[in-house]
Formats: C-alpha cells, structure tokens, sequence
C-alpha cells in the first residue's frame, strides 16, 4: 500500500492490520534498523574480548571506524528500551576526551535512521485536522497538524474518550485480541492540542467516526529532513545569554494567539519553535555537549527525559524520542562534582567512550584526515602523499593512546591491540592490562581514554603541508610527519607529564616507520612489490616442509596452497632459514625449536580463519628476512644501504637510479619521498 492511498484513518488502520505498516516506537525502530536481517551482525575479537559488530554502522563511504564497544552499548541500550526496559526512560550519553568520535557516531546514527526511514515500508505517518474553520474559535486557521508528529495509531487509541471505546472500535476495524493488546503496549495519550481539537470535533461530528475522517482529518507522511530537525535532530550547547527552554520546548505564537478564540486552547503554544517536538514522532534527539548548557536548560532535560512529555503551562505532550548526548570528561567531571545537579546524571547511561586504539583501523580513520581529494602546493602544484605517510601517522597517534604498563611495552601493546604477533605476549595478557586499568576510578586512566585525538591528527597534517620541504619538494613526506605531531604535542598537550609520554610515543613511532622503510627497501632491493611478503612466507613453508613426510632427497617439497588448493614444488634452503633465524637472534638449537614450533602453530590458527595471511605482522620475523638481504654482501660490493650512500662510482650509480625508478614505477613513491626515503635508510645514526 503505497503513500497516497494512506490518506485517510481507515486505510491507514487497514495497512497495519494486515502488516503493511507498523506502529512501533523510536527504540524498536533504531532496533529493527540495526538487528533486522541475516547479515547484521558478526563477532569480532576486540583486545582479547569477543564483541559483535553491527553492519549498519559500517556503511557508505565515510563511516563508523572501530568503536565496538561503544556500539554495543548503544545497541544494547536501544534493544533494552525496544523490550520496554528502564532503558526507555533514560538518555544515551557518550563521554570522552575531544577528537575520539562521540559527535561522529551520533551524527552517523541519525543520518542512517532518516535513510532507513526513508524507505516506503519504513516511512513514519502523522495526522493533520482539517477544516478547522468551521470550529469555533480558530479564526483564520484552516488546519493543524499534530505537532508532535503523533503516529495515526495514537489517534485511534484516542478517538474516544474511554479506552473500552477505543478498543471495540479497533475491534469493529478487524483487529484481533492479541493485535489491539500489542498496539496498546505503545500506548500514549495524545498531546494537549491534539486532544483539544479532536474533542472540538467531537462535538460537532457527534463523535461519527466516517465524519470525523471525512471532514476534519488526513494522513500524511512526516518530513524526513536534516535541515528541518525533523525524525533526527541536533541541539548543540549555546552561552547562557543566548539558550533558552524555547530552542528545545517551543514558545507562545502571537499569530496563532491573534486567531485563537479561547485562552486556554493549546495550540497557542507553537512547540515546533523548540527541537523536542521535530523529533517527537519516533525520532532522535542528539544534544551536543549537553552538560555544558546552564542549569535551566539542563533541568528541562531531566523533565524530557524522566517524563517524556514536553510540558508548557500545565499542558503536556507525550513524546516518542531516543535521546543521544554527548560531553566531554572535564565538562562532565565539573558537572558531576555538582550534587544538586545528580537527578540528570542518573537518568543517563553515562558510556566512556575511549580512542580508537588500533592501528590497523586508525589507517582508515587517518585515511579521512588526509582526505582522497587532488591536494595541491601553495604554487598549485601536484602534491604527491607518500605510500608510508598513513601508516607513520596511524601508529604514532595510535601509541599516544596506549596506557604505560608493566605486563606490555608500548609497541606489544600497539601490536596485540591490532590483533597482530607481538612475540612471547598473547592477547590474554592485553585483556588482563584492559581489564585491570578498567577498575581505576580516574576514567582518564582506562585504557585508550587519554591521547591524541582525530582533531590533533588533523593539526598535525596541516602542520605537515605548510612545511616548506613539502611544498618545495611537491610530496608530503612521511618522516617530516614526526616533527609536525611533535609541534602539535608542544602547543596543544599542557599537561607535562602527557606531553613526556606523547613524545616518546613518537620517537617509538618512527622506529616502527623506520620498519616500515626496511620493508621498502627489500621491495626495491629485489625489485618486486610483493617481495618481502613472499620471502618472509617462503621461511614458513620451509620450516613447515622440512619435517614433511613427502619430502624428496632432493629437498623438494610439493607444498598445497591453503588458499588456492594447488600444489607447488618448494625446496627447502635450510642454510637460509638458519640465516633468518641468526638475523632474528635465535641461535641454539632449543631457542630454534621452539621458534619454529611457535611459527606452525600460529600457522595452523590463522590458515583456518584466513588462507591469505601472511605473517607480515610479525615484525621480528620480517626484520629477520630483511637483514639477510640487505645487510649480507651484495655481489662482494657490500650492504644494499652502502651501494646507495656511496655515490663514488658509475656502478652504484646506476643502481642507485634503478632503486629509484623501482620505487616511483612499483611502489607508489614520487622522485622526492624516493630520494628522501633513500637517504634516511642510508643514515648509519638511524640503524638502532
């Protein structure tokens, strides 16, 4: 049944009985939204907890990164209200530090709610009373629409003025005893205008039901509009001067009061003036930094959120409302010491939400920082981004993020919090280290509650791009984004102590980045981009095939691709892993054992869950693989890093020049980061 045949009450109470609409409320409808479906959900291990991961959040191009166990607050906050929990008469309120999230998550949630609603099955309907000229008392209004968006079924409950009436006119309708039963589980008095008006009808009609529909009453859809704070609305925290109850519930309208008979008529109250009554109809409400308004604002908040009733003068309006806030932890902290102000605090579910604080995730978050649009120089030239700019900047602002402890240092921390090897250390450990700082009373010292924030990382690359390396040198290159995180840490981190951390965060940082460009060298080194990969999983196989029962005299081993099936002859250099092993500091027989019998267990985990895995996470095994290569003679001359420094012969020129056209051809590099790349690998001091 599509929208214009839903224009009158009858047809309307006809597509909910037979299922072609729905009367729910604004939690079972962000319920449905987020849990209808075979494919919504799916489990993921988040610092060695499971926790699901809800599909919904995970889309368009500029969605929700990370977040799990916010979200599953969220969710599970929603699916309790939807059950008729206590839920329902509370506000979701997302505190943490500036830059980790809360404002984009909101946002996200309201944005894909009015896509949701915008389907034709998910549209949400309200009434408009008609034909009110021929009322008493209303002057030159000729029609007035509920202006809490109440849903038509609400009408229905209400057309008389007995809830025994009303149910034996659901009944007359078709309704089933069990239908009229679940309709009044959602039940609610109609507002005071609604009311007011359907009772002036009332009495001229006689209360006939065919006249009051034929003559005073039309179903129409609710807007979906972000601009118009309809279905979704946001309210973000003014100065004192400036905030009043009226943004929120609605004033007095001298218009409607210059048309309006009798004083007491609630219409005269125009609640459409105030945010709560756009989003009244099963929508949300998002109120931005809701700690930081002034105490009258905020105690209207705890009669919306305690009540759920917009009331003016006596008067009430039922309301249907998710209410979403933010705060940030000193504003809610200096609220929170307030005793007075405890009743709001304690109709909230209050959810410290920390920083993402996986790098592997935090890539796509810096991904949006650093944006996919053609960036230019002040000259408007080209600016070329360096292939390792997203990776240096995502774990340096990822390490500011992880707390100090002594079970972990900082990069097995980064590494297990990724899901990754981080040697001996398991995840359990990590969960252990998460699961102690999250009995501290001080929510600031949870972990990945205290660090750089998305803002921050923004600073820094626009730091970054008004160097004048990176507009002379037309790339934005990634060692130059150390010295910019470092300004932002100096200017924007007053707390001396966070800035001490922060700063050796970044020093560690860059040795990871220094990794990272060992890597690349190997790849230019061998003139493959997939070099390194297949090298460090050729030591796997080996070690995997030497103890194989099909193994040839000739040190043939047909290996099996988990993730193709096919076989292919491997031989096994046993002189060469042994060389991997001294590079990785494995020496003696046992320490050699037990390395390898680590490596195929690890093996037989990860190739059950993804065939494509490919032990690049294992930073001391790749390290290993490297040095074989770079740091052992290359044709007598010596290591792959002193043919590049040494520029004194033809030979090595050219070399030189191949290493670069590899780079700039294969590796995404530009013949700046090249040449840069080239000579801080080059940098005896950068070798530790």
């Amino acid at each position: 049944m599509n929208g214009n045949s839903l224009k009158t009450l009858d047809n309307y109470l006809t597509a909910v009985k037979t299922g072609q609409r729905r009367f729910e409320n604004a939690y079972q409808s962000v319920a449905r939204m987020i849990l209808e479906g075979d494919d919504k959900i799916e489990k993921v291990i988040v610092n060695g907890k499971m926790m699901y991961d809800f599909k919904v959040f995970r889309r368009g191009s500029k969605h929700a990164i990370a977040m799990y166990e916010v979200i599953n607050s969220l969710v599970s906050f929603v699916k309790d209200a939807a059950e008729g929990g206590s839920s329902s008469e509370m506000a979701f309120v997302l505190v943490g530090e500036p830059g980790n999230g809360k404002t984009f998550l909101a946002e996200s949630l309201c944005s894909t709610y009015r896509q949701f609603l915008s389907l034709p099955e998910n549209r949400k309907y309200t009434f408009r009373f008609t034909n009110l000229k021929s009322l008493s008392g209303f002057g030159n209004i000729p029609e007035a629409e509920s202006q809490t968006y109440e849903d038509p079924m609400i009408l229905a409950m209400n057309l008389s003025e007995t809830k025994i009436e009303n149910q034996k006119f659901l009944s007359d309708q078709g309704f089933t005893d069990k239908q009229i039963e679940a309709l009044y589980k959602n039940y609610r008095p109609l507002g005071a205008c609604s009311d007011y008006i359907l009772n002036k009808i009332r009495e001229r009609t006689n209360g006939n039901f065919q006249d009051i529909c034929q003559q005073h009453l039309q179903i129409v859809p609710v807007p979906v509009s972000e601009t118009l704070g309809t279905i979704t609305g946001k309210y973000s925290a003014k100065d004192k001067i400036t905030s009043s109850a009226v943004d929120l519930l609605g004033e007095e309208s001298i218009q409607r009061l210059m048309n309006i008979a009798d004083t007491n008529n609630p219409y005269k109250f125009d609640l459409r003036r105030g945010a709560i009554a756009r989003v009244a109809g099963g929508g949300i409400h998002f109120s931005d930094e809701i700690f930081r308004n002034k105490k009258d604002l905020v105690q209207v908040y705890l009669a919306i959120i305690q009540n759920r009733t917009i009331e003016m003068d006596g008067y009430k309006w039922p309301i249907d409302t998710l209410i979403i806030a933010t705060s940030n932890n000193d504003v809610f902290n200096t609220f929170n010491t307030e005793k007075e102000e405890a009743p709001i605090v304690d109709r909230c579910r209050i959810c410290f939400m920390s920083h993402n604080t996986n790098y592997r995730l935090q890539q796509s978050l810096t991904g949006y920082v650093i944006g996919d649009e053609f960036k230019t120089t002040v000259a408007h030239d080209k600016l070329h981004i360096d292939p390792n700019l997203n990776y240096a900047a995502s774990v340096a602002v990822t390490l500011t993020r992880l707390p100090k402890a002594n079970k972990l240092t900082p990069v097995e921390m980064l590494k297990l919090a990724a899901g990754e090897i981080a040697g001996d250390k398991s995840i359990k450990t990590l969960a252990e280290v998460v699961g102690d700082l999250s009995r501290e009373a001080d929510v600031t010292k949870r972990f990945g509650q205290k660090g750089l924030g998305q803002r921050n990382l923004g600073r820094a690359m626009q730091i970054l791009m008004e160097m004048p390396e990176t507009n002379q040198g037309q790339c934005m290159f990634a060692e130059d984004y150390f010295l910019a995180q470092e300004r932002v840490i100096l200017d924007y981190v007053t707390d001396p102590s966070d800035r001490a951390k922060f700063l050796e965060d970044t020093r560690i940082a860059k040795g990871l980045y220094r990794e990272q460009i060992l890597i690349a060298m190997f790849n230019t080194y061998m003139d493959d981009a997939q070099a390194i990969k297949r090298d460090v999983m050729n030591y796997v196989n080996m070690i995997i095939g030497i103890d194989a029962e099909n193994l040839g005299p000739d040190k043939m081993w047909p290996r099996r691709d988990p993730a193709t099936g096919e076989i292919t002859p491997l031989k096994i250099d046993e002189t060469w892993v042994k060389s991997v092993e001294k590079r990785a500091g494995i020496n003696t027989e046992e320490e050699r054992k037990t390395f390898r019998t680590t490596i195929k267990k690890l093996y037989s985990q990860k190739m059950t869950i993804d065939p494509n895995y490919d032990f690049m996470d294992d930073l001391r095994l790749v390290k290993a693989v490297t040095d074989v290569r770079l740091k052992s003679d290359v044709h007598g001359v010596g290591s792959f890093a002193g043919i590049l420094a040494n520029q004194t012969n033809e030979e090595n020129r050219e070399k030189r020049f191949k290493a670069i056209s590899t780079m700039i051809g294969k590796l995404g590099y530009c013949k700046t980061c090249a040449e840069k790349t080239i000579e801080y690998y080059c940098k005896p001091e950068d070798e530790t």
